[in-house]
C-alpha cells in the first residue's frame, strides 16, 4: 500500500499542505547529507571559503532540488500526489542551470577536473531519477557513486583541482554512510507500506535521524576546526 509521505519525519507538521509537500519533496535530510559530503571534500585540503560555499550550493541545487524534482516527475510511484510536471521541470532546470553556471565558472577558471565529475553527476541525475534505460541505473551502486563518492571528489577538485589522499579516505567513509542510509531508508519505506509494527518503524526512523544529524554535526565540527584552527 502506498503511503502518504506528508507524514514523514522530515516533512513540516505546520503550514498548508502544498507548503509541506514542497519541503518534503526536497528530502532535506538526504539533500543535506550529500551537500555535507561535498563540504568534506572541500575541507580536505587547501581551503578557500568562497569555493567551499560554491560547491555546497552546487550540490544543494543539483542533487538536492533538481534531482528530487526530477524524481517526482519520473518516479513510478506518486507518494506526493499528482504534482504538475511542468512546474517540477521548471524548478528542476532552473536549479540545475544555476548549479551548472557556478560549476562551469570554476571549471574554466582553474578546476577543469570538475568537467568529468560534473558530466558523470549530470548523467546520474537524469538516468537515476527519470529511470532511463529501464531503470538500470536506479540502484544502490549508482546512488553510492553519485551521492557518496563523487561529491567528495568534487569538493576537493573545486579547491585544488586534485583528488588528494584525504578526500579518497573521506569518500570511502561517505560511501559506507550512503550504503547504510539507502539500505535503512528502503527498509523503512517497506515497513511503512506493509503497516509494520510502530516500534520497528520508529527504530528505522531513529537510525535515519542519527545518520542525518551525525553527518551534519561532523561537518560543522570539521568546518570549525578547518576554518578557525
Amino acid at each position: 500500500m502506498q503511503q502518504d509521505r506528508t507524514t514523514e519525519w522530515f516533512v513540516p507538521k505546520f503550514g498548508p499542505r502544498n507548503f509541506r509537500i514542497g519541503v518534503g519533496i526536497l528530502f532535506l535530510p538526504y539533500t543535506s547529507i550529500v551537500t555535507c559530503f561535498a563540504a568534506w571534500g572541500s575541507l580536505s585540503g587547501q581551503f578557500e571559503t568562497g569555493r567551499f560555499v560554491a560547491i555546497c550550493v552546487i550540490y544543494f541545487l543539483s542533487v538536492g532540488v533538481s534531482a528530487h524534482c526530477l524524481d517526482a516527475v519520473g518516479g513510478k510511484t506518486k507518494p506526493w500526489g499528482n504534482l504538475p510536471k511542468k512546474l517540477l521541470w521548471i524548478i528542476a532546470m532552473s536549479a540545475l542551470g544555476i548549479a551548472l553556471t557556478i560549476g562551469l565558472y570554476y571549471a574554466f577558471l582553474d578546476s577543469p577536473l570538475l568537467f568529468p565529475i560534473g558530466i558523470a553527476e549530470g548523467f546520474f541525475l537524469f538516468a537515476y531519477n527519470l529511470e532511463w534505460f529501464g531503470g538500470k541505473f536506479h540502484n544502490k551502486s549508482s546512488t553510492i557513486l553519485s551521492w557518496g563518492i563523487l561529491p567528495v571528489f568534487a569538493g576537493a577538485a573545486i579547491q585544488t583541482n586534485t583528488i588528494n589522499s584525504e578526500s579518497v579516505l573521506l569518500s570511502f567513509i561517505s560511501a559506507i554512510i550512503t550504503y547504510a542510509l539507502i539500505t535503512t531508508s528502503r527498509k523503512y519505506k517497506e515497513c511503512k507500506q506493509n503497516d509494520a509494527e510502530l516500534r520497528i518503524i520508529r527504530n528505522k526512523e531513529l537510525i535515519l535521524k542519527s545518520i542525518t544529524y551525525g553527518v551534519i554535526a561532523s561537518t560543522v565540527v570539521f568546518f570549525v576546526l578547518r576554518y578557525f584552527f
